[in-house]
């Protein structure tokens, strides 16, 4: 190891949430990593660029903090096909939508992580997604003439994560593999800050080196049930009814929204403080096996 790897990557959750600033491009990884979504909200940074789907993307938007999003889904799973504090703001026009889909995004990603200007794609050829997002530009493949569509580099200043494990140098195994587009996100960011479940030692790491999935991250933090609600493998499932209550809160809007927000987000200056908040009982009947 070199002397910069050997320098410990673990932060305090406190100096990880002041490292968000106002008017910053922030991509979300799935899980999403909701310890650190609830410290940008009681922190009430603003204008913020997200890269984030569901709950998340709309927690931060109930907050307060976005001023544009990045999203190829806006749903919240189940029965809730649109999730309501996007939908409202984006019917006020209170934020900035950046059409586009699944492949598009991983092009604009994975063109920021090679330092490309952009990378062609060939979905949405064919369809008004030129139209609605001007930054996508019809092209020409200049192999075989075929019509492209040519995705400018998206890069996120701060990557947030969520994943099982990591030493203290930054060496972090998600249990199953990665989040679908975390490596995208990661790879494209110029800094990303991974809250894991639990710190192992470099010894574990070594031993298999195969199951890092992103080596050397910038900052871990150390957050028990981090993702809460959603599920973190191999620890515990998906809060479905906590979920629920969110967007039942976030669907009326007004003070019951703002109700939740203060509770669960404003109130709880700390991780432990929301744990506290949520019951020891309710996390213990979240176990995955």
């Amino acid at each position: 190891m070199t002397a910069e790897q050997r320098q410990t990557r673990i932060i305090d959750e406190i100096v990880a949430a002041n490292c968000l600033e106002d008017g910053m491009t922030v991509a979300i990884g799935e899980p999403s990593p909701m310890a650190m979504i609830r410290h940008i909200v009681r922190r009430r940074v603003r204008d913020l660029t997200v890269i984030g789907t569901g709950l998340a993307l709309d927690l931060l938007i109930a907050g307060g903090c976005v001023r544009k999003v990045i999203s190829y889904y806006a749903g919240g799973g189940y029965g809730v096909p649109v999730v309501p504090a996007f939908r409202r703001a984006a019917q006020a026009g209170e934020i900035d939508i950046w059409e586009c889909e699944e492949g598009i995004l991983t092009s604009g990603l994975e063109a920021a992580g090679k330092g490309l200007p952009f990378l062609p794609w060939r979905g949405g050829v064919g369809t008004s997604l030129p139209e609605v997002n001007p930054d996508l530009k019809l092209i020409e493949d200049p192999i075989n003439g075929e019509p492209l569509i040519a995705v400018p580099a998206i890069k996120p200043d701060i990557t947030l994560l969520h994943a099982a494990e990591s030493d203290a140098y930054g060496n972090v195994r998600h249990c199953g593999g990665p989040g679908w587009i975390d490596l995208f996100l990661h790879r494209a960011a110029t800094r990303t800050i991974v809250q894991v479940e639990k710190i192992i030692s470099n010894e574990d790491i070594r031993s298999d080196p195969w199951a890092t999935t992103i080596g050397g991250a910038d900052a871990v933090v150390r957050m028990p049930y981090g993702a809460h609600p959603f599920y973190s493998r191999g620890y515990y499932v998906q809060d479905a009814s906590f979920a629920q209550d969110y967007f039942s809160a976030a669907g009326s809007g007004g003070d019951e929204l703002d109700q939740f927000l203060t509770r669960y987000c404003r109130e709880p200056g700390t991780h432990a403080d929301y744990l506290e908040r949520i019951g020891i009982k309710r996390l213990l009947g979240l176990y995955e096996y």
